[in-house]
């Protein structure tokens, strides 16, 4: 176990505390690249990392009533019916088509959420939607997750944000509930047929949760149209190295993937932290 290990899990917390997403996608490279976790022990792995540090985030914005239990519980238990049949037919498809797609998928939401910055949504709360729609959202997004095995995250934000109609910091909060949800369901059915190294998990998962406290804290500092902003930057530039992976595996090495996660968080960051995004900047300079 390095420290520099220990540090990649901080950021993997981090990421699902800020944006209620990412955790899978940044945690498998992590354990593969970092700790030298096998790539299916890893897989395993993460679904006990993301769902504990899950959890852990889920409980502070619980206690200040940001998250919308029956969204949640109906959106998690949809998608892991939705993961499930994902499971069933992803194995008769080319695994590089299905992460292709999902790479693009994940381009277009990542675009979709910037465009969603620029027009804040009112700040009176929302109602929920239909219970109809709430479970066609999750079936999708589980089938999505269920058939590339990552991404979660990635698109329950959005659908509860774009479709469903909640406001980005409860949709970030009710997210977790159903990121848990489905990580532990998906962890049971690993654990029948692969054993987890308990002396990685345990400090990885307890790195991970520190992050995700500091990283739920954060979230409700920052100003919705700036969250949703970032996140897309970031779904974005994941979507770009989803994207990339899918090159000849002779012609990336561990230096390039840790050089995109590096770069995926970075346009993040400064997505939040800069007075404005850069696809804002560019906006407001054609209208200027």
């Amino acid at each position: 176990m390095t420290v520099l290990t220990l540090a990649g899990a901080v950021l993997v917390g981090l990421t699902l505390g800020l944006f209620g997403g990412g955790g899978s996608i940044l945690t498998v490279p992590l354990l593969v690249y970092l700790a030298g976790v096998p790539a299916r022990a890893a897989i395993a792995m993460s679904l006990f990392v993301v769902g504990v540090t899950s959890v852990a985030s889920a409980a502070g914005h619980a206690r200040a009533g940001r998250i919308r239990w029956k969204v949640g519980l109906l959106f998690g238990l949809a998608g892991m019916a939705g993961a499930y049949g994902g499971g069933l037919l992803g194995p008769h498809l080319p695994p590089a088509l299905l992460l292709a797609g999902f790479a693009l998928m994940m381009l277009a939401t990542g675009i979709a959420m910037i465009r969603s910055a620029h027009a804040p949504g009112p700040s009176a709360p929302h109602a929920d939607a239909p219970v109809w729609h709430i479970v066609a959202e999750g079936v999708g997004v589980g089938l999505v997750t269920g058939l590339v095995g990552a991404g979660g995250g990635f698109l329950v934000v959005p659908a509860l944000v774009l479709l469903g109609g909640l406001s980005m910091g409860t949709a970030v909060a009710t997210s977790l509930v159903v990121i848990a949800m489905k990580s532990f369901a998906g962890l049971a059915g690993y654990l029948a047929a692969v054993q987890l190294d308990w002396s990685v998990a345990l400090p990885v998962a307890a790195a991970a949760v520190a992050g995700g406290l500091v990283g739920g804290r954060l979230a409700v500092r920052v100003r919705p149209e700036r969250l949703r902003g970032a996140f897309g930057w970031f779904v974005l530039v994941m979507g770009g190295f989803v994207l990339v992976q899918q090159v000849p595996p002779g012609l990336l090495g561990p230096r390039s993937v840790a050089a995109a996660l590096a770069l995926a968080v970075a346009a993040a960051v400064t997505c939040l932290l800069a007075r404005r995004c850069p696809l804002r900047f560019m906006a407001d300079r054609r209208t200027g």
